[in-house]
């Protein structure tokens, strides 16, 4: 027999909700306002707005705009508790150093025209849309001291077990996080990372891509086709990116550890457009037979092409040309096999840094990064090296290309000794006839150009004559 079950509920702390409910006032003008959770919007439903004195106030740590600080954090020291005043200022630090600009654009604005737009909090104080907002009341109520103006926040409290539908379920915060803060409304925009990381940890809890999309109005009354469209690119933007990130990970031995890809917006190293420019550019082809094949990498050099484009991303710095352009670029490296055999030398160096090299303890705050800094200066000759290497030998082919040296070239493999129909194997053959028409079709419009690129050339030449 299935089971029953029920969407599991946030736990409520009573104390910190009976002391909101205490504490809570109108403000001088009674307000109400329509909030995006459940069907409120669907029904206009209006919901009463108090202000709350800012230190009832709580930040949590699954805001999606924090995701990969928080994971970083717990992986190398404890799990955060929202209800530890310790705990809260570490969140509190993450939200003030992400995307300072933005925040700096809030506190202007609110000092200026103060609060528009009330706050969403759990009836235990919690903030699920407002996080920023208590960041720059803290910050205005420190300097200039005017309890008044600054000593409480506008707050929309959702309903505690015994109110109207019940306390909101994990889901039901995920969307009103998702309807608030990753949709383009002119906030601070979420960066790609932590948004992938937080599309991923609400598909988790049972709200699909799709299912987020929806809640977007950008979204919300496109055809099929046209949605599928934006399910697709959201894969390849955030998703496939973010699997490419985890398997990475696991590749140098350091699971979990998010800290070690990216540090915000503002992140010089740019290390998840890497990944993003990996996926698109290089994993992608590597995992469709077509592409791959005239990629020239074979199947079991697929491991070896990803183990060698994760070091090129490791290394992070090359001269005159970024590492996310590295791999746009690397598929046409591959391509000139001159290139590809230097590129995969790459495979010789090993991921692991020896333990004698470390001199600093695992419980030391810094130590994932110090072990970056000392593979990075280890291997920075062997990979730097072979990656300007085969970037040369890629540019200085280029250079000597013609029409006519890369139709030489093309006969030259398709007359190549290792061209044996019988050694393609019984799953390859529907591909390999694939690429066979393909090649007749791209041979006769070829010929059909030279064709009439003949003609013309003669009339072009017989006029000049003349």
């Amino acid at each position: 027999m299935t089971k029953i079950t029920k969407p599991p509920v946030r736990e409520i702390i009573e104390d910190f909700a009976k002391e909101i409910a205490a504490k809570k006032q109108k403000g001088p003008k009674p307000q109400t306002h329509i909030i995006a959770f459940r069907d409120d919007e669907h029904y206009k439903r209006e919901r009463e707005v108090y202000l709350v004195p800012i230190e009832l106030l709580r930040y949590r740590k699954d805001n999606g705009r924090i995701c990969s600080d928080v994971l970083n954090f717990e992986k190398n020291n404890y799990l955060l508790r929202e209800d530890d005043e310790d705990n809260q200022k570490i969140i509190k630090r993450f939200l003030e150093e992400k995307d300072k600009e933005k925040t700096e654009e809030l506190e202007k604005s609110i000092q200026l025209s103060g609060q528009r737009d009330p706050a969403i909090i759990t009836c235990d104080g919690f903030l699920i849309n407002g996080n920023r907002r208590k960041v720059v009341f803290e910050k205005l109520l420190d300097s200039t001291h005017d309890n008044s103006k600054y000593g409480s926040m506008k707050v929309v409290i959702l309903p505690n077990h015994g109110g109207e539908g019940g306390a909101p379920t994990l889901k039901e915060i995920e969307q009103l996080e998702n309807r608030y803060q990753l949709q383009s409304d002119g906030k601070a925009e979420y960066y790609g990372f932590d948004r992938a990381l937080s599309i991923r940890r609400k598909i988790n809890l049972g709200m699909n891509l799709e299912e987020q999309l929806k809640d977007d109005p950008r979204y919300v009354n496109l055809i099929e086709k046209e949605f599928n469209k934006v399910v697709k690119d959201y894969e390849n933007e955030y998703l496939k990116p973010l699997e490419c990130v985890d398997r990475y990970l696991a590749s140098i031995g350091r699971e979990g550890f998010y800290g070690l890809i990216s540090t915000g917006v503002a992140d010089r190293q740019g290390k998840w457009q890497a990944f993003l420019d990996y996926n698109n550019y290089v994993h992608t082809k590597l995992n469709d037979d077509n592409k791959r094949i005239d990629l020239g990498v074979s199947e079991d050099e697929k491991g070896d092409i990803e183990d060698l484009s994760y070091k090129i991303i490791r290394m992070r710095e090359f001269p005159d040309i970024k590492v996310h352009q590295l791999m746009r670029l690397l598929p046409k490296m591959l391509k000139n096999e001159d290139s590809k055999k230097e590129l995969m030398k790459l495979t010789d160096v090993d991921n692991v840094v020896p333990d004698n090299l470390v001199n600093i303890s695992t419980e030391d705050e810094s130590y994932e990064k110090k072990v970056e800094e000392i593979w990075r200066k280890n291997n920075a000759r062997m990979v730097v090296g072979q990656v300007m290497k085969a970037k040369k030998l890629y540019e200085n082919r280029k250079e000597k290309e013609t029409p006519l040296t890369l139709l030489e070239g093309a006969l030259k493999k398709l007359n190549h000794d290792q061209m044996d129909i019988k050694a393609i194997g019984l799953g390859e053959l529907n591909v390999a006839m694939g690429l066979t028409k393909k090649i007749q079709e791209i041979a006769h419009g070829l010929e059909s150009e030279i064709y009439h690129w003949e003609k013309e050339a003669k009339e072009l030449w017989r006029k000049k004559k003349s």
